[in-house]
C-alpha cells in the first residue's frame, strides 16, 4: 500500500526517495575518492619518513656505484630528451604534488629523443643507462628543474653540461619518479625534513575537506515544483521564455503583405493601350505615374532594426589570463609547479621562481608563488586570489 501525506499524495513520498538516492550517491563518490586521496597522502608520508633505510632497488643493474652509494629507485623504457633551444629553468625545490594529474605520453615542443635506457635514482645523482652510453645529473651540480604538467618529462640542467636535457618517461611511472627525485635531492642537501613537513601539511588541510553525510530529505521538504518533469529548471526555463517573447516581438519588423512592391513598380510604369483613332491620346495619361509617386512617397521603405550584438561568451577561465596550461580563477587543484613558461603568459612579480608555496595573484596583479604561506604577496599589498588548473 501507497505511502501517503496529510493531503493524501504519494509523489511527496517519491520525491523524498529519489533525493534521498541522490544524496547518498553524491556522497559516496565524495567519500570514496577524499579515502583514496587521503590513503596516498599518508602512503608518501611514510616513504618519506623511511626514505633511504630499504635502499635495495639497484640490485644486479649494470651500474657503477661510488663506495656508500645507494640505489633508491629504477625503471627501464626511460628515453633521454634534450631542448633544441636554450632555456633557463627554475631552481631545484622541495614542493610536492601529490595529486595524479593526467599525463600524456607525448613530447612538448622542442624537445627531442636522443637516446632511451634504464633511469637510476641513487642518493648523490640520476643515471641514465642509455644505448650510446650513461648520462649523469649530480644532485650537487643541479642549477635547474622542471617538470612538465602535461607531459612525463623531466628537464635537469647542470653546472658541468650547457645544453639542457632530462627524461621522458611512461606516463603511469611519472608521479612516483617525480615524489622519488625531490625526496632524493632533499635528502642530498639535508632537507628532507621540509618535504615531511610539507606532507603534514597537505594531510591537515585535506583532514578538513572530508565530506560530511547530507540530510536526510523529508516529504514535508518537498514543493510543488516536484510534480513538474524536470522540476525548478523547467519553471525557470519557461519563465524566461515568457518574458523573452514579447521583446522578440518588438525586436522584429513589422509583417510585409506579399506582392505590394510589385504592384508600386507596376502602377509606375502603366503600359500605354493603342487607340483606333489618329487622334493623340489625352494628357490625364500621367495620372498613374503622379499617384504612383505619391504612394512612393506615402509608404517609404522601413529600415530594419538593429539588433544589439549579442554578449561575448565566457572563455572558461573566469578572467584568467589567456594561456595554453589550463590555469585558470574557476577552480580544481593548486598549481605548486608551474610551468616554465609561464612568465610568459602571467605577469610574474620580483623573484618569483623563489617562491616556496603555490600560484597566486596579489593585490597589485603581479603573480606570485607563496600561496599557503604566512608571507603570501607580502611585498605585493597582500593577497588577491588563488590561480587553479
Amino acid at each position: 500500500m501507497a505511502k501517503t501525506d496529510s493531503t493524501g499524495s504519494t509523489w511527496r513520498y517519491r520525491w523524498a526517495y529519489r533525493q534521498n538516492e541522490r544524496r547518498q550517491r553524491t556522497y559516496r563518490g565524495a567519500e570514496q575518492a577524499w579515502r583514496r586521496r587521503d590513503e596516498e597522502l599518508r602512503r608518501l608520508r611514510a616513504v618519506a619518513a623511511d626514505f633511504g633505510r630499504r635502499a635495495t632497488a639497484g640490485a644486479g643493474l649494470p651500474v657503477e656505484l661510488a663506495p656508500g652509494e645507494r640505489i633508491h629507485w629504477a625503471l627501464p623504457a626511460a628515453q633521454l630528451v634534450e631542448l633544441r633551444h636554450t632555456a633557463v629553468l627554475p631552481a631545484p625545490d622541495l614542493s610536492v604534488d601529490p595529486a595524479r594529474s593526467s599525463l600524456h605520453h607525448r613530447r612538448p615542443d622542442g624537445v627531442k629523443v636522443t637516446d632511451a635506457g634504464i633511469a637510476v635514482l641513487t642518493d648523490r645523482r640520476l643515471v641514465l643507462l642509455g644505448g650510446r652510453g650513461r648520462r649523469d645529473w649530480a644532485y650537487g651540480k643541479m642549477t635547474g628543474l622542471a617538470h612538465d604538467p602535461a607531459a612525463p618529462v623531466t628537464l635537469i640542467q647542470v653546472l658541468d653540461r650547457r645544453r639542457t636535457s632530462g627524461l621522458l618517461l611512461p606516463a603511469e611511472a611519472a608521479a612516483e619518479f617525480r615524489f622519488t627525485l625531490t625526496l632524493a635531492f632533499a635528502d642530498a642537501i639535508e632537507q628532507r625534513g621540509a618535504v615531511l613537513a610539507q606532507l603534514d601539511e597537505l594531510i591537515a588541510e585535506h583532514d578538513q575537506s572530508r565530506p560530511f553525510r547530507p540530510a536526510i530529505a523529508t516529504p514535508g521538504q518537498a514543493r510543488i515544483t516536484a510534480r513538474v518533469p524536470g522540476g525548478r529548471r523547467t519553471v525557470a526555463v519557461a519563465a524566461a521564455a515568457a518574458l523573452l517573447l514579447p521583446a522578440v516581438l518588438l525586436e522584429s519588423d513589422p509583417p510585409v503583405r506579399p506582392g505590394s512592391d510589385v504592384a508600386v513598380a507596376a502602377t509606375a510604369a502603366p503600359t500605354p493601350t493603342p487607340t483606333p483613332t489618329a487622334a493623340p491620346a489625352p494628357a490625364p495619361a500621367a495620372r498613374p505615374t503622379s499617384r504612383a509617386a505619391a504612394v512612393g512617397r506615402a509608404a517609404p521603405k522601413q529600415p530594419r532594426r538593429g539588433t544589439a550584438s549579442p554578449n561575448p561568451e565566457r572563455d572558461g577561465r573566469c578572467g584568467a589570463p589567456a594561456n595554453p596550461f589550463g590555469y585558470d580563477y574557476c577552480g580544481g587543484s593548486r598549481i605548486r609547479k608551474p610551468d616554465i613558461r609561464v612568465c610568459d603568459y602571467f605577469d610574474c612579480g620580483q623573484d618569483f621562481w623563489a617562491g616556496r608555496g603555490y600560484l597566486v595573484q596579489c593585490r597589485d596583479g603581479a603573480f606570485s608563488l607563496t600561496g599557503g604561506r604566512a608571507d603570501a604577496c607580502a611585498t605585493h599589498d597582500g593577497l588577491r586570489r588563488t590561480v587553479w588548473t
